[in-house]
Order: C-alpha cells, then sequence, then structure tokens
C-alpha cells in the first residue's frame, strides 16, 4: 500500500520504510558505524560519515516528513539543536518574531546567545493576528510560533498566521512539540518550517534526546541540510531507534493522554484551591474554537494557578504517583514549577506579564489510570 494512502494510525506504526529493505527486519536496525566502506574510487552506498548521513537516523527522518506531510526531515540532538540550526537561517540585522510565552530555553538561547551577533528579537501576543500583522517591520524575516504555547497554552492561527507571512515574505516557524502529528500537521496549514522536541510526545518515554524539523521547500532543505552536517549536532543511531519505538505507539498514547487530561481539567477547575486551569480541550477556553478548527485534539498539558503560593510547595512536596520534574510527554504524569524550572532565565518582569507567576503550576498528564492522577492530585492540594 502507498504510504500517502494510510492514515496516519498506521503511519505511525510502520514509519516510512515499513521494514528494513537489505534484512526484511521489522524494527529498524541500529547502525552503530561511525563510517562506511566505499566500493571503489568515486563509489558510494548512500551512506559515507554518521554525521551526514545514517540508516537509522535516515529512517527517523523520513518518518516524521511522512508524518507531518513534508517532504524533507532533520533529526537533531535535542530540541534545542533543531531551534538552533534555525535560528541560523537568519542573518545579522534581521528581525524574527517569538511568541511572547515560550518555551524559556528557547527565550535564553535567543536573549544570550544568538543576540550578539547581531539578530534581532521580539516577542509578540500572537494569538492576536493583528499583533503579529502588526510586528512585521522592513527587516523581519522570520516568525517563531508555539501554539499551544508552554506554558500559559495561547493559540495561534496557523492558516491566518501563514497568511500575513506570505505576504510579507516571513519564514513561519511552528513548534509543533505540544500537540505532534497526530493531532496538527502545521505544513497543511501554511506553516513552512515544523520543529519538535522528540524527547516529549514522539518519544514518548523520557529516556532519550532528540529534536526534529520538516521542511517542503527544496532550497530551504539544503539550507538546513548544510548546517546540519557541518555542525554535527545529529543524534544518534541509538537514540534515533528509541524515537522510531515510541512513534510506533504515538496514536494509543496520545488518545489515552487526552482522554486523561479532559477529565484532570475538569476535577482542577473545580477544585478549592485552584483558581484558573489552562486547558485548550476546555469548551471554556478562549482558544477552544481555533483549535477544533486546526486540530484534530487537544493534547494533555495543563497548567493551573492555586489560590495561594504556599499550596505549590505543598503540592509538589505532596504528590505520590506524579512527579515533580523536568519535561513532558512522557508515559508518567510529571508536574513542572515553570518559575524557577523551565522559565527560570524568563526575567521576573516579562513572566509575571505574560501570566508565569509564582502560583503557576504545569502538569503534563501521563496514561496511568485516571482516578489515580485525580486522587493523588487532590491529596496533594488539600
Amino acid at each position: 500500500m502507498e504510504e500517502k494512502c494510510l492514515n496516519i494510525e498506521s503511519k505511525v506504526v510502520h514509519g516510512h520504510s515499513m521494514f528494513d529493505p537489505l534484512t526484511g527486519a521489522i524494527t529498524t536496525p541500529i547502525y552503530q558505524s561511525a563510517t562506511f566502506r566505499h566500493p571503489g574510487l568515486y563509489e558510494t552506498t548512500g551512506y559515507d560519515y554518521s554525521r551526514l548521513q545514517n540508516p537509522t537516523r535516515e529512517e527517523l527522518e523520513k518518518t516524521i516528513a511522512s508524518l507531518e506531510n513534508g517532504k524533507h526531515g532533520f533529526a537533531f540532538s535535542s530540541g534545542m539543536a533543531a531551534i538552533t540550526t534555525l535560528i541560523k537561517l537568519f542573518n545579522p540585522g534581521e528581525h524574527i518574531i517569538l511568541s511572547d510565552d515560550l518555551y524559556g530555553g528557547t527565550y535564553r538561547i535567543c536573549e544570550e546567545i544568538y543576540k550578539r551577533y547581531g539578530l534581532e528579537f521580539e516577542y509578540v501576543d500572537t494569538s492576536s493576528i493583528d499583533n503579529l500583522k502588526a510586528a512585521i517591520k522592513s527587516n523581519t524575516k522570520g516568525a517563531f510560533i508555539e501554539t499551544p504555547t508552554n506554558p500559559m497554552m495561547k493559540v495561534t492561527d496557523i492558516r491566518e498566521a501563514s497568511k500575513i507571512c506570505k505576504e510579507s515574505g516571513v519564514l513561519l516557524i511552528i513548534d509543533n512539540t505540544f500537540l505532534t502529528p497526530y493531532f496538527q500537521r502545521p505544513l497543511e496549514l501554511g506553516a513552512d518550517v515544523v520543529v519538535h522536541s522528540a524527547t516529549k510526545y514522539l518519544g514518548g518515554h523520557n529516556d532519550t534526546l532528540c529534536g526534529l524539523a520538516v521542511v517542503n521547500n527544496d532550497e530551504l532543505a539544503e539550507e538546513i541540510k548544510l548546517i546540519h552536517k557541518s555542525e554535527g549536532a545529529v543524534v544518534s543511531p541509538f537514540d534515533c531507534y528509541l524515537i522510531i519505538r515510541g512513534i510506533k505507539t504515538l496514536a494509543v498514547r496520545l488518545e489515552r493522554h487526552e482522554e486523561n487530561a479532559k477529565l484532570v481539567a475538569e476535577f482542577l477547575k473545580n477544585h478549592e484551591s485552584v483558581d484558573k486551569i489552562y486547558y485548550t480541550g476546555d469548551t471554556d477556553n478562549p482558544y477552544y474554537d481555533v483549535m477544533k478548527k486546526q486540530s484534530s485534539g487537544f493534547g494533555a498539558m495543563i497548567s493551573f494557578t492555586v489560590k495561594k503560593v504556599e499550596t505549590v510547595e505543598k503540592v509538589l512536596k505532596s504528590v505520590k504517583l506524579i512527579t515533580f520534574a523536568e519535561s513532558l510527554g512522557g508515559v508518567e504524569s510529571l508536574i513542572t514549577y515553570p518559575v524557577v524550572q523551565t522559565h527560570g532565565a524568563i526575567p521576573e518582569e516579562i513572566r509575571n506579564a505574560i501570566g508565569v507567576t509564582d502560583k503557576l503550576l504545569r502538569l503534563s498528564v501521563g496514561i496511568e489510570n485516571v482516578n489515580d492522577i485525580i486522587s493523588d492530585l487532590n491529596q496533594a492540594l488539600i
């Protein structure tokens, strides 16, 4: 059966190749080799050196391209390595718009590293398309948008953002980590680049680091390929294997994640210690309709504010099933305190302005029994 005829539930299970063409192995082999033999002078098997390409990495790259309905996939040693490569597509003096609410590591690398190379960064609430349009200047060349954002779950209309960016020749990059191609495919909505921290839902088991990017444009792909192979921030064959294995269960995991998250969100929404929840699957959420229009699901990320700051420390110390830890997207439920963890690099005044206060907690809802998750939250909140 042709790959394009398959539904995504089948694509994630079988990947790009479905089996190893050399041996027939159903599981993609780990080609743990740094270098490859040449048959003769000016002859190659297609593989020369693993920094340039490796068969295991190639399968992962083709799989993510297939899942996003793109042409060219790239696998990096981490999500930040992928983002770093995309930043390098721009030149000194050029202006890049970013979501005002985004992962602290992205903010840090822009402000503390790449600003010194003459790039100009501006942080905008792109959930308002008018804000995005107003922020575009004569030297604006890129827009990097998380949707939903981390951790406030703001949503940008990708189709409308694409129209505006195309009119101005702005490269639109969408961070699709929270939803994955199972729930949202930004290239189909007009984005130029989609990027993932595959460490999260795509890997799904909190056991490896990986970043992925997908594009359709051949010229853009060549630029990324040059940076990728030259800088060498490539993911190892073994980690590629782990991500490929994780992707196989993406559909069933995300369905359970979301099923649990909807019930957990409802519980938190009605808890006396909780002030407000931020979950795009809540029908009262201001971005619910946009999500319904551009995504097939809402994911399993919930942020919520508690009424008393003292509750934060109590919750983080008292949870038993849920783990107080960085990261998200694994099968285990994780709770994070953004103000000192994921968003510690962002200045306090900016954090407070976007809502990342000392009363905010972020919850990555896992696939455990939902009653156990809710029971754990309840005993920790009381």
